[in-house]
């Protein structure tokens, strides 16, 4: 029976592994990726061929950043729920916090941007 019970919690905790890892990639493509557009559109905008507002840029770029930092705080979860030691879970505490008040502060950027489009 314990060969067995290990052999489980072996392939729960690479699942669990394999779902943090894929959260950590997408959080980290969306941040890049909306670096990317905003600055395309940035350079669009200084060459005068297309119509973006800095203000459309900005409010595109810090949704991605929001979408992003939504899956690391998962993939933060999934980290502590493989490992949850003392440490792991004041760590993912102090992470969640640092991460819910950026989040605050890019929505109401957001929200003002969107006043201003």
């Amino acid at each position: 029976m314990s060969v067995h019970s290990v052999t489980l919690f072996e392939w729960g905790s690479l699942i669990l592994g394999l779902f943090q890892l894929f959260f950590i990639m997408v959080g980290i493509a969306m941040i890049v990726y909306g670096g990317i557009v905003a600055t395309i559109e940035t350079i669009f905008h200084e060459a005068r061929k297309k119509n973006y507002t800095y203000a459309h840029i900005r409010h595109q770029f810090t949704d991605k950043i929001l979408f992003g930092l939504e899956f690391l705080i998962a993939a933060d979860v999934i980290r502590t729920i493989r490992d949850p030691t003392l440490q792991e879970v004041l760590t993912l505490g102090a992470i969640v916090l640092i991460r819910t008040v950026m989040g605050y502060f890019l929505s109401k950027e957001v929200e003002e941007y969107s006043f201003l489009e």
